[in-house]
């Protein structure tokens, strides 16, 4: 069963301000099952926007996990802001946290970068 989602980002909030980085909760979306966005800012101005993986990266056994692809990488602000902004026109129960870190290794998950292939259908 999968953790639900506001526990979910306290859980990411308290392991980011443990490494003496800073987050913020931007939107806030459903408690028990809003998908996460987590929008990274750097030193530099640039943005990075993670999104929840596509179904298809994930294994039966995985399916209680959270992974994330990295949808924009070092971009600027307001393309992260659009990006947004179209997925909350998609999506109105979806959740933005910002993070202002420079590797978010430890953090979140992210999906293998390759399709899976289970010899049947390739994923």
């Amino acid at each position: 069963m999968r953790v639900r989602t506001d526990i979910f980002v306290s859980a990411l909030m308290r392991r980011v301000f443990a490494r003496g980085d800073f987050a913020a909760v931007e939107v806030k979306g459903a408690e028990a099952a809003g998908a996460v966005f987590v929008r990274q800012m750097f030193r530099d101005g640039t943005e990075s926007l993670h999104a929840p993986a596509p179904q298809s990266f994930f294994d039966s056994e995985e399916s209680d996990t959270r992974l994330f692809e990295t949808r924009l990488e070092r971009v600027a602000a307001h393309a992260v802001a659009e990006a947004v902004d179209r997925e909350r026109r998609f999506d109105s129960d979806l959740w933005v946290v910002s993070v202002e870190t420079d590797d978010l290794a430890g953090l979140i998950d992210f999906a293998e970068d390759s399709p899976k292939d289970d010899g049947f259908f390739r994923r």
